[in-house]
């Protein structure tokens, strides 16, 4: 397979095929490169030399009652994070100013649990308000677990562009990770986001147990939700979670998944998310040819790489930090 080629024909109007995908996640390790670049192809064609960045904020965690078997802040996980309720406005609102200081375009609010009280979501929109207020450019993220559509809209009169909420995995996989609620929840929350008229967030993790048509399925899922951003997550094993022992991942095996979901969703919001540290480590740079958006600091309980070292990176690979002003697509 000549990955120039293929890039050439998605950007004049082909879709990437289950067996074109199966080709890209069977490519040998001495050809990921050509891989990479092929995907940049795309990636350059639809968003030039731009990055965007996104920073999270852990507004409530740990005390989680579903069973997510990555997660660290499961009630099922042996951990020892920091548990804390939502924080204060005060805290939320101080978190964007420091992300828009830090030329942040995307400021993620994230909250643990099923889904939000209705107080929650009030003091959520409340805090998004604020935000809105002084700092009417920089993009509201909300990642509150379920949410309904009524629910969905008082976010969005609030002034929040984007919810998150990830597939994770595949429908036929799902039980294996999770149990205290399906995948069609999850679907049903990001049809919800999109009635009313917010930009669906979904994304993955990979290296949990799953198989290339795993993979595959994902890709073509969120192709269906029409997801405007997708995250990557790699799993990064927590100790104490039923996942602790999971080491499936290498560079090469996280790039040839870059790659896919940038053929598969070439117009779309590729980021790196959680666990590129530690499976792409010196990779990373590499995955940025193929990803346009990436996370800035921290994850929600584990650390990521320094903001220095971030920047130098995006700075050593000749892009561009997408300015604030530009605006999302909804």
């Amino acid at each position: 397979m000549k990955w120039y080629d293929l890039a050439q024909s998605i950007i004049a109007g082909d879709a990437c095929t289950a067996e074109e995908a199966q080709q890209i996640l069977n490519v040998p390790d001495d050809e990921t490169l050509d891989l990479v670049c092929g995907a940049y192809q795309l990636r350059k064609y639809y968003f030039g030399m731009n990055m965007k960045l996104n920073l999270i904020i852990n507004a409530k965690s740990g005390r989680c009652a579903e069973n997510c078997g990555y997660c660290s802040q499961s009630i099922y996980a042996d951990t020892s994070i920091k548990e804390y309720p939502l924080v204060s406005e005060e805290i939320i609102v101080n978190g964007a100013k420091q992300a828009y200081e830090n030329q942040i375009g995307t400021y993620c609010i994230v909250m643990s649990g099923r889904k939000a009280a209705p107080r929650e979501i009030r003091a959520v929109c409340s805090a998004v308000e604020k935000i809105k207020e002084t700092m009417p450019t920089m993009k509201i993220c909300a990642c509150l677990g379920l949410i309904n559509e009524e629910q969905a809209k008082a976010l969005k009169k609030a002034g929040v562009d984007r919810f998150n909420h990830n597939l994770n995995t595949s429908a036929s996989h799902y039980n294996q990770i999770a149990t205290t609620h399906h995948y069609q929840d999850r679907v049903d929350t990001i049809e919800a986001v999109k009635k009313a008229n917010i930009s669906p967030c979904s994304g993955i993790i990979c290296g949990m147990g799953e198989t290339n048509e795993d993979i595959i399925d994902m890709a073509f899922a969120l192709r269906k939700l029409d997801a405007d951003s997708i995250p990557v997550n790699f799993l990064n094993p927590i100790p104490g979670t039923e996942l602790e022992n999971m080491h499936e991942l290498t560079p090469n095996r996280c790039l040839k998944i870059l790659a896919l979901f940038r053929f598969m969703n070439p117009t779309k919001e590729i980021r790196i998310a959680g666990g590129r540290e530690v499976n792409l480590r010196s990779s990373q740079n590499l995955g940025l040819y193929i990803a346009n958006s990436i996370f800035i600091g921290d994850y929600l309980t584990t650390e990521g790489q320094s903001k220095s070292k971030d920047y130098q990176m995006i700075e050593d690979l000749g892009f561009a930090i997408e300015a604030k002003t530009v605006e999302t697509k909804i």
